[in-house]
């Protein structure tokens, strides 16, 4: 295992709890003059989670490479899998099948993704076929000939297309916004000569030269001048979009590819051989690109790894942060992991030792970003005593008077549509649906109340409580937001970006702009004022991760605004003076050091990793009985599940509860992989004999609910 180049090495498996999964080992298989291809079955089932022996005809030899997609025999029925390593011979005796056909012989299954993928489902106690369904794109006929042409011409003697040479960077203001850091520059030192730093970057954000995207691409360019590649995870299109354009600026728009599940299949399968045959060494996109198969892997970076986008919502429920931490040990690879803010997962990390923190200091902190202001602050309450009850305070509404005769406003709102939430009119009682108990919520100001879970539609709605008919909104969303404010403002234009509306970016020039937490369009000269509405609306919500959550929006959109020397303001309304406060100060790190603590105090996750068992209260208790759980293991449960409470479910999928139960295990690091170890077992050997109810399992969870 590779020491850590910051002088501290720490365990692997103190850190992931990843160990290194043995190789599966087939039925007793015949010796035989023909070669011997290990095949993993594409099959959900657990117990069938290893390779089986197939014999290589002499027509299939050929074709038939490691890492080939094929189709086999087994049990009867003919399934697709694909080729882990050929053999000369196989160990025993017994009956081999030969090997059906070969589908492709792309070999799209790298030695390097199958050993990710198998470390991937040791840590989430998964199987490795639910991995690879994330890691490998589906085959496209039509790209695999364009592949197979290329490749016979350069056998032929054709010109190869290989990496491409990288242009000059750009000068002048911002052509490195990393040397705003104390280690910035040496960083991107460490990467251009070769070795592999890892580090957590708080960026300061911005507009222009100096945002993310551009500090992301600098790392990126000092990874290919050390002639290693590159892979760069985000978690939409939005943000991808951005990243492609300050890419394009540093590296050329031929230096790299996209790989994203919204481009479609073909162009995604594209991209993959691509970068499987070495025509580029630079993979950027949403999460599934952590497993992209870059050559000679030099560096791994993830823009804000909080952001729920970057969990897999099917199982094993991977986070592409812990595969790209795996990625970076399995591979001696370079790590950074960039946000506005910091994560509690990030800040245990720095706090180990494992990675670096690169953060401004507080006079660069001054100069770059916006003056913060709250309106529960004993000055502002002592000015407006009504403000803590207002929804836009009067200090809110003058700073978006301020701000107009300068550039655009940003109106941050908590949820999107007209009124998500409704309630009585006659006894406040929550409005819900008569078909699944879900809220309520007007999605226009004339629409239908509907169901925000089903979207059962409820014209005919009456109260349960006190028999009343009229309903009232009981929060405003952005669409509600934005018509108030269009009515505030009638001279001023008002753009929304929200729901399945949502701008990348907008004119300088004045305008009111409502959005909701992530879609916050990009400003060319930055937003003038930032007004942070629905703060406590954020901070009560039922979540142990509602404060980081909460900062981390903030802080996404207050980057995005002038800084202080170009009377950049922005105005937050909430009563928590401790989560406000890191706001008002800048100060991301020291946000992430307190919730660690305080996680650690109260053995809740990041300070330890946790599963989550689900299923019927037999099933959960004969599940933990054959798990034989070792000390040191805290058990809670199994307890009955709310229905609101989001759960893995039988097609793969997190849906409702529907009467099930619910088990939680907290596990030290040093257990962890004796625990998922455990885990993995026990559920295929569930499966393999098919009986008493099934328990669905996910570890590390997003939340703790």
């Amino acid at each position: 295992m590779p020491a850590d180049r910051s002088g501290e090495a720490v365990q692997l498996s103190l850190l992931h709890g990843f160990t290194p999964s043995e190789k599966a080992v087939g039925k007793a298989q015949p010796a035989s003059a023909l070669p011997i291809a290990r095949v993993l079955l594409d099959s959900p089932l657990p117990h069938l989670d290893r390779p089986f022996d197939y014999l290589v005809p002499a027509d299939l030899d050929a074709d038939a490479v490691a890492g080939a997609r094929v189709k086999v025999r087994f049990g009867g029925q003919e399934l697709p899998g694909f080729i882990t390593e050929r053999a000369a011979e196989a160990d025993t005796t017994a009956r081999l099948m030969p090997l059906g056909k070969v589908i492709s012989p792309q070999p799209v299954l790298t030695p390097q993704i199958l050993r990710l993928a198998e470390a991937v489902a040791a840590r989430y106690a998964g199987t490795v076929h639910d991995v690879l369904r994330v890691a490998i794109p589906p085959r496209a006929a039509r790209v695999d000939k364009e592949f197979t042409a290329a490749a016979r011409a350069e056998a032929a003697g054709g010109t190869a297309t290989g990496p491409k040479e990288i242009p000059a960077g750009p000068e002048g203001a911002g052509a490195n916004p990393l040397t705003r850091y104390p280690h910035g520059p040496r960083f991107l030192t460490h990467l251009a000569a070769g070795h592999s730093p890892r580090a957590v970057l708080s960026s300061l954000g911005g507009y222009g030269p100096l945002d993310w995207p551009a500090e992301v691409a600098e790392a990126v360019r000092s990874t290919l001048l050390s002639g290693r590649g590159a892979v760069v995870v985000v978690p939409d299109n939005k943000d991808l979009a951005r990243l492609q354009a300050a890419l394009t600026a540093r590296i050329g728009a031929d230096a790299f590819v996209r790989l994203t599940a919204e481009d479609g299949p073909t162009p995604r399968y594209r991209s993959f051989l691509q970068l499987l045959h070495g025509d580029v060494r630079v993979a950027v996109g949403t999460r599934s690109a952590a497993y992209a198969p870059v050559q000679d892997l030099g560096l791994a970076v993830i823009w804000d790894d909080a952001d729920e986008l970057h969990a897999e919502q099917r199982a094993p429920y991977q986070h592409a942060r812990d595969v790209l931490l795996l990625r970076a040990e399995l591979e001696d690879a370079a790590l950074l992991m960039a946000s506005h803010s910091r994560s509690t997962e990030a800040q245990r990390l720095v706090a180990s030792g494992w990675a670096a923190g690169i953060a401004a200091e507080r006079s660069t902190v001054r100069a770059h970003a916006p003056r913060v202001v709250s309106t529960t602050d004993s000055f502002t309450m002592e000015r407006d005593p009504l403000a803590a009850r207002a929804r836009i305070p009067h200090a809110a509404w003058k700073a978006a008077q301020d701000g107009l005769t300068r550039g655009p406003v940003l109106v941050q709102v908590a949820r999107t549509g007209f009124s998500p939430a409704l309630s009585c009119q006659e006894c406040r009682e929550p409005a819900r649906c008569r078909n699944c108990s879900g809220p309520l919520g007007l999605a226009s100001r004339n629409g239908i109340p509907a169901c925000r879970w089903c979207g059962r539609p409820e014209p005919m709605w009456h109260c349960g409580n006190c028999g009343g008919t009229q309903l009232r909104g009981s929060t405003a969303g952005a669409g509600r937001t934005a018509e108030e404010l269009g009515r505030a403002f009638p001279s001023t234009t008002v753009i929304s970006s929200a729901g399945d509306h949502i701008r990348t970016d907008i004119p300088d020039t004045p305008a009111l702009v409502v959005a909701t937490p992530g879609a916050e369009p990009v400003a060319a000269g930055g937003y003038a004022a930032a007004i942070l509405l629905d703060g406590n609306a954020m901070l009560s919500r039922e979540s142990l991760r509602a404060g980081e959550d909460t900062l981390r929006r903030w802080f996404t959109a207050a980057a995005l605004v002038r800084p202080a020397s170009e009377k950049g303001l922005v105005v937050v309304t909430a009563d928590d003076t401790a989560t406000v406060g890191h706001l008002l100060r800048w100060d991301p790190a020291s946000a992430a050091e307190r919730e660690l603590e305080l996680r650690r105090e109260l053995g809740l996750p990041p300070a330890v990793r946790y599963a989550e068992l689900t299923g019927s209260r037999e099933g959960l208790e004969a599940f933990t009985a054959r798990l034989g759980l070792p000390e040191g293991v805290r058990a809670v449960g199994p307890a009955p599940l709310a229905t609101a409470v989001a759960t893995p479910a039988p097609d793969g999928q997190l849906g409702g509860a529907g009467g099930r139960y619910r088990t939680l295990l907290f596990f030290p690091y040093n257990a962890a992989p004796a625990i998922t170890a455990a885990l993995r077992s026990t559920k295929a050997a569930a499966s393999a004999r098919r009986t008493g109810d099934p328990v669905y399992i996910r570890v590390d969870g997003t939340d703790v609910l």
